[in-house]
C-alpha cells in the first residue's frame, strides 16, 4: 500500500479536486507522476496498489480512515490488471454503489480485449484508454487525460 499525495499548478475553475490512480506498477505509477509534474494542473494525486487498496480508499476503511486526508476523488483512473479484486470488479462496485457511482472512472490499460472494452462499458467506465508503450505516446495519453477531465469538462464537487 502506497499512498502519494501531489500538488501541481492549480486551475480556480475546479476546486476540491483530487485524482485516485489505481495501478500495481511502480514503474508506471513513476511514469505518470513525472508526466503530471509537467502539466498546469493542480491536483492531489493518491495511489492505490491494487482493487482492495481502491475500495479502502473509496470507502475509508483500514489505514485510510480519515476523510479529510484520503479525500473523495473527481476522478479514478484504473488499470484492470490488478492482483486481488482486479479494476473490472472495482468498477463494477462502485458503479452499483449510489454514494460513489457519480465519480467518473477512466480505464487505462494494455488489454486491446473487445471483451474488456464491452464490459468496462457494461458497468459504467466514463472512458477506456489504451495503455501505450512507448515514452512519448504514454506522455501524450496522460497530458490528453488530464486536460480532459480537469482542463475541459466539469466534475461534480467531490465532497458529495
Amino acid at each position: 500500500m502506497q499512498n502519494l499525495s501531489v500538488t501541481f499548478p492549480f486551475d480556480p475553475f475546479n476546486t476540491n479536486q483530487a485524482l485516485l490512480v489505481v495501478e500495481d506498477s511502480d514503474e508506471d505509477f513513476t511514469a505518470f507522476t513525472r508526466v503530471i509534474k509537467e502539466t498546469a494542473f493542480a491536483i492531489p494525486v493518491y495511489r492505490a496498489c491494487d482493487g482492495d487498496d481502491a475500495l479502502d480508499f473509496l470507502y475509508h476503511q483500514g489505514s485510510y480512515g480519515d476523510a479529510a486526508k484520503f479525500p473523495r476523488p473527481s476522478v479514478i483512473l484504473m488499470d484492470l490488471n490488478l492482483p486481488g479484486t482486479d479494476g473490472r470488479e472495482v468498477i463494477e462496485l462502485l458503479k452499483q454503489d449510489k454514494a460513489l457511482k457519480s465519480i467518473p472512472i477512466v480505464a487505462l490499460t494494455t488489454s486491446f480485449s473487445p471483451k474488456d472494452i464491452q464490459a468496462c462499458y457494461c458497468f459504467g467506465v466514463n472512458s477506456y484508454l489504451l495503455k501505450p508503450m512507448g515514452v512519448e505516446a504514454f506522455k501524450k495519453t496522460i497530458q490528453d487525460f488530464l486536460r480532459y477531465w480537469f482542463g475541459t469538462v466539469v466534475l461534480p464537487n467531490s465532497e458529495h
